[in-house]
């Protein structure tokens, strides 16, 4: 078994749909908030209300700018806004500051750079050029960066999107009127099945950026034990259709433990050892299942490195930009490979230094491994001055006792 969030996206999607789905899931607004708080970005409060969509509840989630008595409605409609502009690295610098979790951190970012890329792909500029005008509001950035806070805290095995909903018309942005979806939010939805139904812009780029940095593959919903339903709703009430984003979380038996994955790999020799490292955060954060690198000798004599990352297919063209603008490489190879997984399930066990999760693997019923969450024990060192050695030993040590026990 395996934790499985899907997005139902008929309504299309946007960030503050995604975290009145969160909101409406569970995630407490208050652990939101607090998490939200560890970016030095002030100015504004976060609110949450019940709301009615075309005779549906659902969670409406704000960002109230000070000095503003509304809601932000960048959901549906992007025209006039007033809002702060921000560039790229304003908004890098911003999250290099805050103290959020390393892997969120990194996420969030590779959201932004992402967005920015799409901005000067159609713009003609350099991505450091670009002033976000809807993103780079602060109501935006706290959608983005909330979006994958609360989608991290599902804790989730994986991740499915239906189609995704980009409505129809036109709309209205500060470079003036386009047809929907509009330029950038096409460029990020390249390579994912779309169709268009409704009234306006459904699709926001904050929207786009979320479900297509999580979903791992899109169609119908899979075979699922259904645990909670959350619904996220947008700012406008559209009668006979209901304006929200769908979320479903529930328990995935595997009808297969064989999948598919995608091979993606270069060779490198003319590249800065130092700019290894952070291709693989990055590699890691737009999507790769997994990064390894292997020393190779070249032509002409020369030591090189062939770089490997795996994927699932829907992610390739994603992964393949992040190759060709972190690296010197000239083309990537792909091939797709069958493999086998085992079930995944994730247990949390109390040990002397707090909570730590387990991550076990099983076939038919049998385990085959069981391993705590790094990050998990990383943490909890940190807070209780020991080494990470020693909290991973009690955590391994409490989960066999838990076995033993037969609970």
């Amino acid at each position: 078994m395996s934790r499985l969030v899907y997005f139902d996206c008929a309504s299309g999607a946007s960030g503050d749909m995604v975290l009145g789905a969160l909101v409406d899931l569970g995630l407490p607004l208050e652990v939101l908030r607090q998490e939200l708080a560890k970016v030095p970005l002030g100015g504004y409060r976060l609110e949450a209300r019940p709301v009615d969509r075309s005779g549906l509840r659902a969670t409406k989630v704000d960002v109230v700018i000070d000095g503003h008595d509304h809601g932000h409605d960048h959901d549906h409609d992007h025209a006039h806004r007033e809002h702060e502009h921000r560039g790229l690295g304003e908004i890098l610098d911003l999250l290099g500051r805050s103290s959020l979790d390393g892997i969120v951190k990194d996420r969030a970012a590779a959201l932004f750079r992402r967005l920015a890329e799409a901005e000067a792909s159609v713009h003609g500029i350099a991505p450091e050029e670009v002033q976000f005008h809807e993103v780079g509001a602060v109501d935006s950035i706290v959608d983005t960066v909330g979006g994958v806070c609360g989608l991290a805290w599902l804790r989730a095995d994986r991740f499915v999107a239906s189609p995704l909903n980009v409505g129809s018309g036109v709309v209205t942005m500060s470079h003036g009127t386009f047809p929907v979806p509009p330029p950038a939010t096409a460029r990020l939805v390249h390579g994912v099945p779309v169709y268009g139904a409704g009234e306006g812009e459904l699709l926001t780029p904050t929207g786009a950026l979320l479900v297509t940095a999580h979903a791992t593959a899109y169609g119908p919903l899979p075979p699922v034990r259904v645990e909670t339903v959350g619904h996220g709703a947008g700012s406008r009430d559209t009668p006979g259709r209901p304006n929200v984003l769908r979320l479903i979380v529930g328990e995935e038996a595997a009808e297969t433990a064989t999948e598919r994955v995608l091979v993606l790999e270069t060779e490198i020799d003319d590249m800065p050892s130092q700019l290894y490292g952070p291709l693989m955060d990055r590699l890691l954060a737009t999507g790769a299942l997994d990064v390894f690198y292997t020393p190779i000798q070249m032509k002409k004599g020369r030591p090189g490195m062939l770089v490997t990352a795996l994927c699932h297919p829907a992610r390739r063209e994603a992964l393949e930009e992040v190759f060709f603008t972190e690296t010197t490489t000239l083309g990537v190879r792909r091939q797709e490979w069958d493999r086998t997984a085992l079930e995944r399930d994730r247990v949390v066990i109390e040990t002397l230094y707090g909570p730590v999760a387990i991550k076990v693997g099983r076939r038919g019923g049998r385990i085959y491994n069981a391993q705590p969450e790094f990050e998990d024990c990383r943490r909890a060192a940190e807070a209780r001055g020991v080494p990470v050695k020693e909290v991973w030993a009690a955590a391994l040590a409490a989960y066999r006792d838990r076995g033993r026990e037969g609970r």
